[in-house]
């Protein structure tokens, strides 16, 4: 086939290149955005009077049968014309002639594509957008089970202090939040019109730029035509987002995988979020958890793959900007898979609260809490810690706990002991105590679940 811009070609591109060149296996899903951009870019034609009226209203009620056959599968894409934008050009003319050709007037393939993607990366935001939302109730409905559901916090992955299973997944709430906060930010950056940009230097066409803005839902337009067809920073802003959202993912998920062994045993989860092994009939794998962990890696080399493209490009648009929609539709891909299976993972969990409850006893999670008593009864805080240190030491020779030892027993060690040190070195008054923005006591931790419950609500 004749390419559309092969007037000052005298001979036809190979057919390796061909395949080489063309991008249509991967930027048809952006057909709904290139039809659209298409549709608002030919009624402003019209109306400043580029194109004749009748002329654009036939273009455009083109378009809409032609976005109505795709979408019922009546449309064979070709490899020879390359892309998405060449696709539709080349089927609008095939179906109305000489008056098709007029639908590219004042705009080249190079601000078009950037209109594209943009338009396609806000929507992707917003539906991710909900994912996490959704995701962040989940959470939130499980924290609200289990306000008084004690279990130990960790550092280094040693038993630090008792803290609640509410504490725990609330945590993860604030990361999600402001992962959300990134989308946002994000989304504003992207929501800038390029169109009218041209291929490199504007146009001049009398174009009415805000006029496409408007009908596209954009909030601003590109300021300069250059920058306009060339930035693709929106794109690593997201592939950045994208990869921060999957880091938190696998942060949960390596803890599920650790809760789920027989070593941890803290959570169940559900056959239909389970995997068995092809020789080992006990077995039961947090496959998915795993998988979530492991496409965290995918997304980092979307991320990565992007920068790489875009570090060593001159101004303005290069063809090395194709790559720039695989990497982006892989991350996207990738995340709106695992965000729901993590959620539904997660929802359906059962997590073993009394073997929570018993680890968070052992593991001499009080230690801390006995020394802030030493310190609230004139000791002060580094000899308090040496005292506990010792006393640790004492349990671990003599195979016992802080909460077992006799009075005596303490106080051979500190004489500032009383019998009130056993109030306040219960798993349940350490958790308690903690009541001060950010802890994980009772009070404290129903004013988040609350905030939560109106973020979810805006």
């Amino acid at each position: 086939m004749m390419k559309l811009w092969g007037g000052r070609f005298t001979k036809s591109t190979d057919s390796f290149t061909d395949h080489f060149h063309s991008s249509i296996s991967f930027d048809q899903r952006m057909y709904k955005e290139d039809i659209t951009g298409s549709m608002a870019h030919v009624d402003m034609l019209g109306k400043q009077g580029v194109i004749p009226v009748e002329d654009a209203k036939l273009i455009h009620k083109t378009l809409l049968e032609i976005l109505d056959d795709i979408e019922n599968g009546k449309v064979v894409f070709d490899e020879k014309a390359e892309d998405i934008h060449m696709n539709v050009e080349t089927i609008l003319i095939s179906r109305i002639g000489d008056v098709g050709k007029k639908l590219h007037t004042g705009r080249s393939r190079n601000d078009q594509v950037a209109l594209d993607i943009r338009m396609y990366v806000k929507e992707q935001i917003t539906d991710i957008r909900k994912l996490m939302l959704e995701l962040i109730e989940a959470l939130n409905n499980i924290a609200e089970a289990n306000i008084n559901t004690i279990m130990p916090g960790y550092t280094h992955l040693q038993r630090a202090q008792p803290v609640t299973l509410a504490h725990h997944v609330l945590a993860y709430c604030e990361m999600f939040k402001r992962d959300i906060e990134r989308l946002d930010d994000t989304y504003k950056r992207t929501n800038v019109m390029p169109l009218g940009s041209g291929a490199l230097a504007g146009t001049t066409y009398p174009l009415d730029r805000s006029m496409v803005a408007d009908t596209l839902g954009f909030a601003a337009i590109t300021l300069d035509s250059m920058d306009g067809v060339s930035d693709r920073d929106f794109c690593v802003e997201l592939l950045s987002t994208l990869s921060i959202i999957m880091m938190h993912l696998s942060r949960f998920c390596e803890e599920i995988i650790l809760w789920s062994s027989h070593e941890f045993k803290f959570v169940e989860l559900d056959d239909a979020y389970s995997t068995g092994s092809s020789i080992m009939p006990q077995k039961k794998n947090p496959d998915m958890a795993e998988l979530i962990r492991g496409k965290t890696g995918r997304v980092y080399g979307d991320l990565m793959g992007m920068l790489t493209v875009m570090k060593g490009l001159p101004l303005a648009y290069n063809k090395d900007m194709q790559e720039d929609k695989e990497g982006v539709f892989d991350a996207i891909d990738t995340i709106k898979m695992c965000v729901p299976v993590f959620t539904n993972m997660i929802k359906t969990a059962v997590f073993k609260t009394d073997n929570m409850y018993n680890a968070a006893k052992g593991g001499f999670t009080n230690a801390t809490d006995a020394a802030d008593w030493l310190v609230k009864h004139g000791v002060p805080f580094r000899d308090a810690h040496a005292i506990l240190g010792q006393l640790v030491l004492y349990c671990i020779n003599n195979n016992t706990s802080l909460e077992d030892l006799s009075l005596d027993e303490f106080k051979a060690i500190s004489p500032v002991f009383d019998e009130t040190v056993y109030d306040a070195i219960s798993v349940e008054k350490c958790v308690q105590a903690r009541n001060i923005v950010g802890g994980p006591s009772p009070e404290y931790i129903k004013t988040l679940i609350q905030k939560n419950k109106e973020y979810l609500a805006k």
